[in-house]
This record gives C-alpha cells, structure tokens and sequence, in this order.
C-alpha cells in the first residue's frame, strides 16, 4: 500500500481499499471529500457505513458482493453503477467529471463485433439444422438409411458447433467480468495432452502429430476442464495453420512450473502481428479464410491468466509458430503437505 499510496493521493477520483472484513484501510483525499469525512474518521470503519453506497435496488454493495468475492477464481468485481446515499439537505453546487470515453466507445464497438461476429457464426449451423431436420420431416420415406444416418450426422455435427460457439460467448463474458470459477484439483496434465492429441489424429490424417512430455512430468493443480480446454483451443489452432504438416505438442518442467508449448510449423505469424494473437477476434492475414470467431486464443489466454500462470508465441517464418503456456506446480508438494 505504501508504494501505491503517492500515486492513489493525486488520483481525482475517489478510491477507497477496503479489507477482508469490509473495513476502510485507505481512502483518498477524493474519498475524504465525497464522504465529508477526513481519513481518520473513515479508517476502521464498515464500508457500508462510512460510505453508504446502494445499488438500484437500495441493497448495500458490499454485502450483495459477498457471495461473488468468495467464489473460486474471482479477481475482482464487475463494474457497477451504485449510488451514494446522502443525508437530508437541498442541493447548493453541482460537479461536472470530465473523462475521456475512449474506453467505454472501444468496450461498444468490441461488443458489437462480438454479436456481428457470432451471428454470422451462427447463421450457418443452424441454416444447415433447419433444412436438414425439416426435409426429412416432410420427405423420410424417399431417402435411404444411408442418407438419412448422412444428414443426422451432419445435424449433430452443426448442433456441436453451435453449442461451441455460445460456450465461447459465455467464456468471453467471463472472462471480462472477471467472474471465471475455477474448480482445482491435482491431474495428469501429460495424460490429458495425450488424450487431445490422440482425438486430433484421429479427425486429421493429413497432419503429423508429436507429443514428448519427460518421463516423471509432475501433476498440475489447476481446473482440469479450463486447462484442457486451453490445450484444445492451442492444438485446434496449429492444425488450423500447419497446412497438414507436423503439429508438436511438448512438455517442460522449471522449478515452479510446467511449460506446454505447441508448434504448427507453418507460414509463421508477422512481428507485428505477434502483439494482437490473444486479443478477441484476431485473425492471421494472408492466410487464406480458415474462418472461426478470432476469439480461442483470447479465452485460451483468460482461462491461463485465471490459474495465476501466463501464455506467449514464438514464430517465424521458417519454423512456424509455437503458442506456449506455463503454470504453477501441482500444490501438495510445494506447500511441503505430505
């Protein structure tokens, strides 16, 4: 707090940190000026006490938000509009806050490609859904089984990816809010790279799969399902770019962490473009139209950052490109639990 505490004095906006107990431990001059109370008034108190702010509904914010702060992997609250209860008197000044809107403007147009993007997404899938399931609502006796089986599969196919698309809109959501809940426990996060790469050779032939993870790679303590979700998210991605070349899939251990890392041997992503990979809706250029949402890699670096451990690319032109994560060791060892 000390080194933080010069930068958040000369802050306008008013700033208050509160602790575990829902004590005030610090608040700024702005505070001090929006609750007509000095520093030494506000420190030890309840918030909600010292700073009354309400919701719409007039339910007081920090304890509607303590259900929300308990939960498994939540890193801070969404943003709100709360209000700050006054007392009775009549108003004798106004303030006018002058803030640049650049954020929010960029927040508007990144949901509304979000929505432009899934709905195009989504037109597809279903299109095929509704004619598949509706010509043979009015046509069964005229197909043969083998054409029957042939559109069942490919309504299943297309309800699949529908399915996927608003899991991904439902991470994303998440993710921004900073509401993502994580369920840890210890696993084999080698036996699963196995199983994944085992189901990719299975649906592309055209692609060489390596996997090579040392013997004795230890357990992870992590959310399985995010984690395999990220290792499917990178793999699905090399294949996307490898244009049927070799898809390598290779594990590291450091001290602390282990490291996962997956090369497409591909074209390679431009310098310039290495920055923008994890951000929503990228796409690589001058790499034909492999379609998608632009969004895997964004939630596939939520879903690291949320296990407290980190994700970057390498590539070049001539070896491709190699998407890498790391994460904390399995837990039971390190915190010295026998």
């Amino acid at each position: 707090m000390a080194d933080d505490g010069a930068y958040l004095e000369l802050l306008p906006d008013a700033v208050v940190v509160v602790d575990a107990e829902g004590r005030v431990a610090y608040a700024n001059p702005a505070a001090e000026r929006l609750a007509r109370a000095s520093r030494d008034e506000l420190v030890g108190r309840p918030l909600d006490d010292a700073v009354p702010l309400r919701d719409g509904a007039g339910n007081p914010w920090w304890t509607c938000t303590e259900r929300l702060r308990r939960l498994p992997g939540v890193r801070r609250v969404p943003v709100r509009e709360l209000h700050l209860v006054a007392g009775a008197g009549r108003v004798v000044q106004a303030v006018c806050v002058l803030r640049d809107a650049s954020t929010r403007n960029r927040a508007d147009s990144q949901r509304g490609e979000l929505i432009s993007t899934l709905a195009h997404e989504l037109r597809s899938p279903l299109t095929s859904v509704k004619g598949f399931t509706s010509t043979l609502l009015h046509r069964w006796e005229r197909f043969t089984d083998d054409q029957k089986r042939e559109m069942l599969a490919t309504v299943n196919m297309d309800a699949d990816r529908v399915t996927r698309l608003i899991k991904e809109l439902l991470d994303v959501s998440r993710i921004d809010a900073g509401r993502l809940e994580l369920r840890r426990t210890e696993f084999d996060l080698a036996a699963m790279a196995e199983g994944i790469v085992g189901r990719f050779q299975l649906q592309h032939d055209r692609h060489r799969f390596r996997l090579t993870f040392p013997d004795g790679f230890p357990r992870v303590y992590a959310d399985p399902d995010k984690i395999e979700q990220v290792l499917t998210n990178l793999v699905e991605n090399a294949v996307k770019y490898s244009d049927g070349g070799a898809v390598t899939v290779t594990g590291q251990v450091t001290e602390t962490e282990v490291e996962v890392a997956v090369g497409d041997h591909g074209v390679g992503i431009p310098t310039d473009q290495l920055p923008l990979i994890f951000t929503k809706f990228y796409r690589r250029t001058g790499h034909g139209s492999p379609g998608g949402t632009g969004l895997g890699l964004f939630i596939a670096r939520g879903l690291v950052e949320a296990h407290d451990g980190r994700i970057w690319a390498d590539s070049s032109p001539e070896d491709g490109t190699t998407l890498r994560f790391r994460l904390p060791r399995g837990g039971l060892e390190l915190a010295g639990i026998t």
